[in-house]
C-alpha cells in the first residue's frame, strides 16, 4: 500500500453520529481544521468548552482557567475550583438510571466471570472508603494498588480518590525490589493487594511478595488483603481468617502456596469492610491536588513518578477520548492491560465518567487459547477494543484463522498505542480485526502528558501507521533544535508549544529532572522526545524515540524505520533496531530480530535483513550486526526496550529493570550475545 493512499473513510453516518460533529455543531464551528486552529490559537477557550460542554462537576467553580506566573512548566489550572474525579466517575450517576447500568464485566484467566452495575461499584467503593478513613488514612496520604486488573482494583482505585487520597498504581507483575522503590518514593501509608492470581496456570502468592517490599517502607502502617483465591495461611495468627467466599470468585485451592500473616498491619478487605455503610462522603479536593502518582515504564532509565491532580487526567481524557476519539456512553471498553501502565486508570476514569462499561480481562490475550482476546470481544460484545501494536503483531504470529473464526462484528472503533506500527502489522489488524470496516484511531502520548500528543479522529480518512491530527489544544509541532517548525516531509523533534491541562505537575520529589527532561533543551517548549514527521496531506508520523536515534557517520535515521524493513521481508515477526559503538563510524546499526516460527536461521537470512535496510536507506546504514533471539525485551505496556538490548550487547549494565514485564530475557539475551568484536 503507497504512502498517499487512505485506507479507512469515514461514511457520512460515522461523521454525522460523532462526537465531534455534534460538538462542532453546539459551537458553530464549520469543520475540523477550524476547530483545530480554534483551539491551538486559543487553549484556554478549548478547555474551558471542553469542561463545560461535557458537564466536568465543581463543589466551586474555578476562578481562572489557567495561571501560568510561574512559568509554563508549572502551569496551574482551574484556580481556586474544587472538585474531585470519584464525584465525576461515581457521585454524578448516583439516583440516574445509570446506577442499573452495567459498570464492569470481568473475566479472569480461568474463566471466571463477574458483573457489577454501578450501584455496587459505588457500594464497594464506599465501604473501603469507610474502612480506609476508620484506619486513619485521609486527604493527601499516599496508597498503593498492586493487584491484577479487577473490580475489587477499580473499586479501590476510587475509594482512595474518595477520601481525598493519592492513589499509586503499581504493575502487578512486579517483584518487591521494585515495589520498595515506588512504596519508598510515594512514601506510601497503605497498599492494598491480594492473596494471589494465576499466571499463565501458575499461581502467584502476591502477599508474599508485597510482604518482602512492606518490610522495607517506613511509611508503611497497613496491608489490607483480597481473598481471592483462598491460599491458606502458614501458620496461626491472631487474626482469624474466616470462610468469607466472593460470590463467583475464584476458588481455586492451592495447597502448596500459603500467606504469611502479621497481625499488627494485615487486614482482610471482606473483614475491615464489613459494617461500613454503601454510601461514604466524597472529599472536597482542590483542583490542583494530586490524585494520582504513576510511574513511568523506564524505557530511557529510571522510573520517573508522573503527578496528575483531579482536574488534569479527568479533562485530558474526557477531551481526547470523548471528543477526538468517540467514546460513547453505549460503549464497551476492552483494554487488556495492567493497572501500573496508564491504560488501567484511564479504563476506570473514562468508562466511569461516561457511564459506559469497562470490560476487564485478567491475564494475557493469548492463554489459555490463542484467540482469547478476540473470543473477549465475540462473548462480550465489545465496542471500543484498545490495542498496543505488539500486541497485534505477538496475535499475527497464530495465523489468520485464529482471529477470522469469531464474530468481531459488534466492533464500532478500535484504537492503538504504546508503540509504533510497523505497516504488515498494521495491514493485518485492519484486514482481519477491522474488516476494513472499523476505524483504527491510533495515538501515541505518554504517562507524562495524561494521554495523547497525535491522535486521530473518526472524521478524518486514515493512513496507514498514521495519525490523523496533533491533539488539539496543545500546539503540537515537529521543530529543528531551535524551534522552528519543519517543512512538510522532513524529521524534527516533537514538541508542545502550550502547557496542557494533563501534563505531569513535575516529578515526584524531582523538580530538576522534570525541567531536565522536558522543558530545558527548548526554551518554552515540551520536548517529548520522538522524532516526528508530517507529509503533504497532513499525515502525522512517529519515527522513534529521539534518545534512540541512530547516528551513523554524521546520518541520522530511526529505529522504527530499520525494523519497518526487516519485517517487509516476511521473515520477522519482530525486531529492535538500536546503535552500538563504532570505533571508525562513531555509531552502527544492531538489529535484534525474533523469526517467524518456521523461518531458519542461516547466513543467507542475514545477508538478506541486512541488504533490505542497505537497499532502502543506503550502504552507510548497512547492519554491523544482525543478531536472532526468541524475546526482545518489554515493558509492561509492550514497549521495547532497545537501551537493554545495546547494553547487554556491549557487555554493559542494562540499569533499571524493574519495569520488564518479561525479567527472564535477560539471560536469554546474554546467551545469544557473543560479545562484540
Amino acid at each position: 500500500m503507497k504512502n498517499n493512499q487512505y485506507a479507512w473513510q469515514p461514511t457520512p453516518e460515522h461523521i454525522e453520529r460523532s462526537v465531534l460533529h455534534k460538538f462542532m455543531d453546539v459551537h458553530g464551528i464549520q469543520d475540523f481544521d477550524t476547530l483545530y486552529h480554534r483551539a491551538n490559537e486559543d487553549p484556554e477557550w478549548y478547555w474551558d468548552t471542553i469542561i463545560r460542554h461535557f458537564g466536568i462537576h465543581f463543589y466551586q467553580p474555578y476562578r481562572q482557567l489557567l495561571d501560568t506566573s510561574q512559568g509554563l512548566p508549572w502551569a496551574k489550572w482551574c484556580v481556586e475550583g474544587t472538585t474531585n474525579v470519584a464525584l465525576n466517575c461515581l457521585d454524578a450517576h448516583a439516583g440516574t438510571p445509570v446506577a442499573e447500568k452495567t459498570a464492569l464485566i470481568w473475566e479472569g484467566e480461568e474463566g471466571q466471570v463477574r458483573t457489577w452495575d454501578y450501584r455496587t461499584l459505588m457500594a464497594e467503593t464506599a465501604r473501603l472508603a469507610g474502612a480506609l478513613r476508620a484506619l486513619g488514612l485521609g486527604k493527601g496520604d499516599a496508597i498503593g494498588i498492586y493487584m491484577p486488573i479487577m473490580p475489587e482494583a477499580m473499586a479501590a482505585f476510587f475509594a482512595i480518590i474518595k477520601i481525598g487520597g493519592i492513589v499509586v498504581p503499581l504493575f502487578s507483575g512486579f517483584g518487591s525490589e521494585a515495589l520498595v522503590s515506588r512504596l519508598n518514593d510515594a512514601r506510601c501509608k497503605v497498599l492494598i493487594t491480594l492473596d494471589g492470581t494465576k499466571r499463565r496456570g501458575k499461581t502467584v502468592v502476591l502477599k508474599n511478595i508485597a510482604d518482602q517490599a512492606a518490610n522495607q517502607v517506613p511509611s508503611l502502617q497497613h496491608v489490607i488483603v483480597l481473598q481471592s483465591m483462598g491460599i491458606p495461611l502458614a501458620s496461626p495468627s491472631t487474626n482469624t481468617r474466616s470462610e468469607y467466599r466472593e460470590p463467583g470468585s475464584n476458588q481455586t485451592d492451592a495447597p502448596s502456596a500459603t500467606l504469611d500473616w502479621y497481625s499488627e498491619r494485615d487486614h482482610w478487605w471482606h473483614e475491615i469492610t464489613a459494617g461500613h455503610p454503601e454510601t461514604a462522603p466524597t472529599e472536597e479536593m482542590s483542583a490542583e491536588d494530586l490524585f494520582m502518582i504513576i510511574f513511568t515504564s523506564g524505557t530511557t532509565g529510571k522510573a520517573k513518578g508522573t503527578v496528575h491532580t483531579h482536574c488534569s487526567f479527568l479533562t485530558k481524557l474526557v477531551a481526547d477520548l470523548g471528543l477526538c476519539m468517540d467514546f460513547q456512553p453505549d460503549d464497551r471498553l476492552l483494554w487488556m492491560s495492567d493497572l501500573g501502565w496508564l491504560i488501567g486508570p484511564m479504563q476506570f476514569v473514562v468508562s466511569t465518567f461516561f457511564g459506559a462499561t469497562a470490560v476487564l480481562a485478567e491475564g494475557a490475550p493469548d492463554y489459555p487459547e490463542p484467540g482469547r482476546l478476540w473470543r473477549l470481544v465475540q462473548d462480550y460484545r465489545v465496542t471500543y477494543l484498545g490495542i498496543a501494536p505488539t500486541i497485534a503483531r505477538l496475535m499475527m504470529r497464530y495465523g489468520t484463522d485464529t482471529v477470522d473464526k469469531y464474530d468481531l462484528s459488534s466492533l464500532r472503533v478500535t484504537i492503538s498505542s504504546g508503540e509504533l506500527w510497523n505497516p504488515d502489522s498494521w495491514e493485518w489488524f485492519f484486514e482481519h480485526v477491522c474488516k476494513r470496516r472499523v476505524p483504527n484511531l491510533n495515538v501515541s502520548g505518554g504517562t507524562e502528558i495524561g494521554w495523547g500528543i497525535v491522535t486521530c479522529t473518526i472524521i478524518q480518512p486514515h493512513k496507514p501507521c498514521a495519525f490523523t491530527t496533533g491533539v488539539l489544544g496543545m500546539g503540537t509541532d515537529v521543530v529543528d533544535s531551535n524551534g522552528k517548525t519543519m517543512p512538510t516531509g522532513q524529521m524534527g523533534e516533537l514538541v508542545l508549544r502550550h502547557p496542557s491541562i494533563g501534563l505531569t505537575r513535575g516529578l515526584w520529589n524531582d523538580p530538576e529532572r522534570y525541567l531536565e527532561a522536558y522543558w530545558n533543551k527548548i526554551p518554552d517548549l515540551w520536548v517529548h522526545g520522538d522524532w516526528a514527521s508530517r507529509d503533504e496531506d497532513g499525515a502525522w508520523y512517529l519515527h522513534g524515540r529521539s534518545d534512540d536515534t541512530i547516528m551513523v557517520a554524521g546520518k541520522r535515521c530511526g529505529p522504527a524505520e530499520v525494523e519497518s524493513l526487516l519485517m517487509e521481508t516476511g521473515k520477522i515477526a519482530e525486531a529492535a533496531a538500536t546503535a552500538i559503538a563504532d570505533p571508525l563510524k562513531g555509531e552502527a546499526i544492531l538489529c535484534a530480530c525474533v523469526p517467524k516460527t518456521g523461518i531458519d536461521i542461516s547466513e543467507e537470512l542475514v545477508e538478506k535483513l541486512r541488504a533490505a535496510v542497505t537497499q532502502a536507506l543506503g550502504p552507510a546504514f548497512r547492519p554491523a550486526a544482525v543478531v536472532f533471539v526468541k524475546e526482545l525485551p518489554k515493558t509492561r505496556s509492550m514497549k521495547v526496550m532497545r537501551r537493554v538490548v545495546r547494553s547487554l550487547y556491549e557487555g554493559r549494565d542494562p540499569g533499571d529493570l524493574a519495569s520488564l514485564v518479561n525479567s527472564h530475557v535477560i539471560e536469554e539475551l546474554r546467551g545469544s550475545f557473543s560479545p562484540p568484536k
